[in-house]
């Protein structure tokens, strides 16, 4: 069993930052990929970013890319998603999410174990 808890979420305006930290429990967290995703009311989960068991590789989607930065600290058992010029399109409930596998994937079905939702609001 792993248990995932994200937290970092709230209210910001456009063009203010967040970061989202995700505190992993259960698995040997350093061996695991993990992944950022996000999800708005009547849309499919989104893929934001993830990251391998290393932190050596990462990927983003295009929508984030040069604005969020995923981070890890395996020591800590705890993965990152640093949030800058946040964008009212960037609204919405940001799930972490555990791979099966060290390496990073962008597909939702490859994450196992997912954390509650942290919701992220940017305003106009």
């Amino acid at each position: 069993q792993v248990q995932l808890v994200e937290s970092g979420g709230g209210l910001v305006q456009a063009g203010g930052s967040l970061r989202l930290s995700c505190a992993a429990s259960g698995r040997t967290f350093s061996s695991t990929a993990m992944g950022w995703f996000r999800q708005t009311p009547g849309k499919e989960r989104d893929i934001v970013a993830a990251i391998s068991w290393t932190g050596g590789s990462t990927y983003y989607s295009d929508s984030v890319k040069g604005r969020f930065t995923i981070s890890r600290d395996n020591a800590k058992n705890t993965v990152y998603l640093q949030m800058n010029s946040l964008k009212p399109e960037d609204t919405a409930v940001y799930y972490c999410a555990a791979g099966k596998s060290k390496l990073l994937s962008r597909s939702e079905t490859f994450y196992d174990y997912w954390g509650q939702g942290t919701q992220v609001t940017v305003s106009s």
